[in-house]
């Protein structure tokens, strides 16, 4: 007897171990619950949603309701506290008269009948577990997600934003302009280039002892030019030459020889940008008669000989007042050969970039310049390439003198140099540096990116625009990256504040579920003589 007690003792208390997603199983396996249980807790879920229609207004009572789904040990706390608020009904035989009382022991009473509420309690537990927290943890976690990448982008955004916005204001501060109104600036910045090419024209004249020293060395290593000195001179840099003795002339003086009368430039027609009221583009009509003083003939148009003042083409008229009827005398009928036309290559000049004026330059004095006759030289594509073109032949001549210093050779005396003009005899290696420093030094005022850019402004309006577009397209980068960047502050904010709103929830499915396995244990361990009950697997995780 004392071992069938002692095993009895010993039985009683082993542990009853139950995986939690095993528990309905469990429970229906050991006939503790029907197996049609869903259909009565079915009419349970409707009692119980007429009965919260009218309950008192207790703290407790209204806690329990607005909590999480309601289940029978929550029917249990309710009765209790109906219990106190309704104590007024209870009769001398111990029974309420309240509605709401009896409404809420029918409910417990059928959670009881086959014990439906265990196997509703382990259904909403293995819920819990299964569904419902990592549901919670996944949308916290996209949440979290969502902060770390949208501070990411914000980061990218905002040091693009900056890397754009630094590239608007270092362009436009080697453009020399604020970038408030681009396309005016730059128009503005043309305003400059007289003044550079001044300085340029004036540094020439450094460059005259230079010019000879490169005479007399091509003179006395090619024997061919020693026949002419005037072709010689005519071949050997002669642009650099006539700016060296003339300054920067207008094209046509320096085609020609002669001074203009008057100069007759499209040059505003070429660069004048929208000024307009409206901030539409004026397109520049060029005017064949608008000249440097900028007065203009009524006609803004060119003149195709329709109307009174006509072109005698010398087919047989009088073309003796050709001249005072505003014609061009072509020379087949007049008798002063000075003032016909020449025609030779400098005959008509038609302007390419305008294609507005057709140019027919006399070859006598009083001659006008028109179309890029009237540019200077330096302010001319042409010339100006030529200028470029010359300069860097006496660089690399000179680049050329100090490779033969730097090689140990003296050239000087090399018996074919002995009989040499003494300009090159008296040459040495630092007054060839010097040469070559001048050279640079003019170079560098003309082939800066500043002046190129400021030449391309003057040349092409279509450059204007594209410039102009490419400085507003980093500004409008700059400007999205920026909207960009407070659009992720807003959804990391968002997503902070519905992180802020799962966190309690999720808590409170944890306590309630927890709270949950330890009366689910406690009543199927009534059920077993007390034995310990242990509900184990990922409920103990959550």
């Amino acid at each position: 007897m004392q071992q069938n007690g002692g095993k009895q003792v010993e039985e009683e208390l082993l542990p009853i171990d139950i995986y939690y997603n095993k528990l309905l199983d469990w429970l229906l396996d050991r006939r503790h619950c029907d197996l049609k249980w869903q259909n009565d807790a079915l009419e349970i879920r409707e009692k119980i949603n007429a009965a919260i229609q009218d309950m008192p207004p207790v703290d407790e009572i209204t806690e329990l309701l607005s909590g999480s789904f309601i289940n029978y040990f929550h029917c249990l706390r309710i009765v209790e506290l109906l219990k106190v608020s309704e104590s007024a009904t209870k009769n001398i035989f111990g029974r309420y008269s309240s509605k709401r009382m009896k409404d809420w022991q029918e409910i417990v009473s059928l959670y009881e009948k086959n014990n439906l509420y265990l196997a509703e309690a382990a259904h909403l537990l293995i819920r819990n577990v299964n569904f419902e927290v990592p549901s919670l943890k996944r949308q916290i976690g996209k949440c979290q997600q969502t902060q770390r990448d949208c501070t990411k982008k914000e980061n990218e955004y905002s040091s693009n934003a900056s890397v754009f916005l630094d590239q608007h204001k270092k362009t436009c501060e080697k453009m020399g302009i604020k970038g408030d109104n681009i396309k005016s600036e730059l128009m503005d910045l043309l305003k400059e280039l007289p003044e550079i090419y001044s300085k340029v024209a004036q540094d020439t004249i450094k460059c005259s002892n230079i010019v000879e020293y490169y005479q007399a060395f091509t003179k006395f290593v090619s024997p061919s030019y020693e026949s002419s000195d005037e072709n010689q001179n005519a071949q050997v840099l002669p642009l650099l030459r006539y700016l060296i003795e003339h300054g920067n002339t207008t094209v046509y003086q320096w085609r020609t020889g002669q001074v203009p009368t008057a100069i007759e430039s499209d040059e505003t027609a070429e660069v004048e940008v929208e000024k307009s009221s409206e901030g539409e583009i004026d397109w520049g009509e060029p005017s064949a008669d608008s000249t440097v003083e900028g007065t203009e003939s009524p006609s803004n148009g060119i003149d195709f000989g329709d109307t009174g003042d006509a072109i005698d083409w010398g087919g047989g008229g009088d073309s003796g007042d050709g001249t005072e009827n505003g014609g061009i005398d072509w020379g087949d009928s007049g008798n002063d050969d000075s003032a016909g036309i020449d025609w030779g290559d400098s005959g008509i000049t038609v302007d390419e970039s305008a294609v507005t004026e057709i140019t027919v330059e006399d070859s006598g004095e009083g001659g006008i310049a028109k179309g890029k006759d009237a540019l200077t030289i330096l302010d001319n594509t042409e010339t100006r390439n030529m200028f470029l073109d010359e300069m860097m032949e006496l660089q690399a001549f000179l680049s050329q003198r100090q490779a033969e210093w730097k090689s140990g050779s003296d050239v000087v005396a090399v018996n074919e140099f002995q009989a040499a003009p003494r300009i090159i005899q008296i040459q040495s290696r630092e007054t060839i540096e010097k040469m070559a420093a001048t050279i640079t030094d003019v170079l560098s005022r003309l082939t800066t990116m500043r002046v190129q850019n400021l030449c391309l402004l003057k040349s092409s309006p279509r450059y204007v625009d594209r410039l102009a577009e490419s400085l507003q397209q980093k500004l409008r980068l700059s400007e999205k990256l920026k909207t960009s960047c407070k659009r992720m502050v807003e959804k990391r904010n968002e997503a902070a504040e519905q992180q802020r709103e799962l966190e309690p929830k999720l808590e409170v499915i944890r306590c309630k579920t927890k709270e949950l396995k330890t009366q689910i244990a406690g009543e199927i361990s009534k059920k077993y003589k007390n034995r310990p009950v242990n509900i184990m697997g990922e409920i103990n995780n959550i």
